[in-house]
């Protein structure tokens, strides 16, 4: 269940400039990171060789930048929920960080905050900054600037 509910363009418009909650937590196991690995053809031993990592320059493995990017969407949902809507669409993202590599047995989280509300043809668009956070970490996993389009027709 979403901390934030939203219901409808009115909504939308009062949350801008609010931060809307956080995830749950999630541990990143090796079995996740070399699900990644299979899906995405990226076996870079960073990555799927612990044994090797263990002597890389981040002491172990960690996830691939695309696996933290990609459970936004796992950790999204969690967050907010957005109602009164026929539809919610991905449009992209605009800029992408990663300041912190994630190593695998770490847990993190997401949180989120509206930064934009534009009305576009058919609905509004909005911007929401997802943070991957690192438990325990002061840098962020990764920074998302999430585009979203929601159809009122």
């Amino acid at each position: 269940m979403a901390i934030t509910t939203l219901h409808g363009p009115h909504d939308v418009h009062q949350s801008l400039g609010k931060h809307l909650g956080y995830s749950e937590w999630m541990e990143i196991t090796q079995d996740r990171v070399n699900l990644f690995a299979v899906a995405t053809g990226d076996h870079q031993w960073i990555h799927v060789d612990p044994e090797r990592a263990s002597n890389g320059p981040f002491g172990g493995p960690i996830a691939h930048g695309y696996l933290t990017l990609s459970i936004s969407n796992l950790f999204l949902p969690q967050i907010v929920d957005v109602q009164g809507f026929s539809a919610g669409i991905n449009y992209g993202t605009d800029k992408v960080r990663f300041p912190s590599p994630v190593k695998v047995g770490s847990r993190v989280r997401g949180g989120a905050e509206l930064t934009a509300v534009t009305e576009v043809k058919g609905g509004l668009q909005t911007t929401i900054v997802i943070t991957i956070e690192i438990e325990g970490s002061s840098k962020p996993a990764c920074v998302i600037e999430s585009i979203s389009r929601w159809l009122t027709s």
